[in-house]
């Protein structure tokens, strides 16, 4: 990417958007464009066309979507469905009208089937059925992987997708209901240690495995990948090594000092039993993570203190 050219970044204020943003900024790319949802709504047809046609990105990271965890995806299965394949629908084929040199789309490792060998290789993608309490939001991102090879194919676009494993970082999702694990965790771990309580209760049995990024370690993959790589199959991003979710939790105490107990309320559904990207197409080309997981969710602990 020339460091004048025009680059869109769809989603610039969610946790990987903004880790995105950051970075270019940082690498002296001056020519970013970016929209809040209010200026700009990516499931209208009409508005995104209008706005590639105006603005002509040469460069496009497609980070926006409709995300939150397990109660979040099984409740609101029809927004999930319908607003993500909007998003990705509109954005990609205004790419390829305006002519855009290159396009990521960004997916979810939750594309994977449920009962799919570990780790999760790319060959593994639509070999089973998927975990049924996501299942709209993944077929949302399997439809987007889809399109940008069949772009690919059709009209020679230089469109990659990549799949990032369980992310964390900046600009994380607190909500209560919507967040995923680990934001969910720092949150009630923080607020359980303010409150005094003696007790934290957790989901599920603990025992399902886990991989963690850190979003800034994402954002540095995805650079990496928009220099780098030209295939239409898309690739994983992780770290390669997970831990169970009471491993997690444990963690997340010990750094925000919570004196209390855990309990796990096994009444509660576990999701997938084990999510482990395989990364050895990804370090193959000479990328690794940087930041571990305990400075990372100090890190990320720093940031909910900031804004809550």
């Amino acid at each position: 990417m020339e460091k004048e050219a025009k680059i869109y970044i769809a989603g610039h204020r969610g946790m990987v958007g903004s880790s995105i943003h950051r970075l270019l900024q940082q690498k002296g790319f001056s020519n970013i464009l970016v929209r809040t949802s209010q200026e700009l709504d990516l499931r209208n047809q009409q508005e995104v066309f209008d706005f590639f046609e105006k603005e002509k990105p040469a460069y496009v990271f497609l980070a926006a979507a409709k995300v939150g965890g397990i109660v979040a995806n099984n409740t609101y299965r029809a927004d999930f469905l319908y607003e993500n394949l909007a998003i990705q629908n509109n954005v990609i084929h205004a790419s390829y009208l305006n002519q855009v040199k290159k396009m990521m789309f960004l997916g979810s490792s939750c594309i994977y089937p449920k009962m799919a060998p570990q780790p999760l290789k790319e060959d593994y993608l639509l070999t089973g059925e998927l975990e049924p309490t996501n299942e709209p939001y993944a077929i949302a991102k399997i439809a987007g992987i889809k399109m940008c090879e069949a772009y690919h194919d059709q009209y020679g676009c230089r469109y990659i997708s990549v799949m990032p494993t369980n992310l964390y970082g900046r600009n994380d999702n607190y909500h209560p209901e919507n967040s995923h694990v680990l934001p969910a965790l720092i949150r009630r771990f923080h607020e359980a240690k303010v409150a005094g309580d003696k007790m934290v209760t957790i989901w599920g049995t603990g025992t399902p495995l886990r991989e963690f990024l850190y979003a800034d370690d994402l954002a540095d993959a995805c650079f990496f990948l928009m220099e780098n790589y030209e295939d239409k199959g898309f690739i994983n991003i992780g770290t390669g090594t997970d831990l169970s979710i009471k491993d997690l939790a444990i963690l997340i105490k010990k750094i925000i000092g919570f004196e209390g107990e855990i309990q796990f309320d096994t009444s509660k559904p576990d999701g997938t039993p084990r999510k482990l990207m395989d990364v050895s197409k990804l370090t193959s080309l000479g990328w690794k993570y940087k930041i571990p997981l305990e400075k990372g969710i100090q890190l990320a602990y720093e940031d909910f203190l900031s804004k809550y």
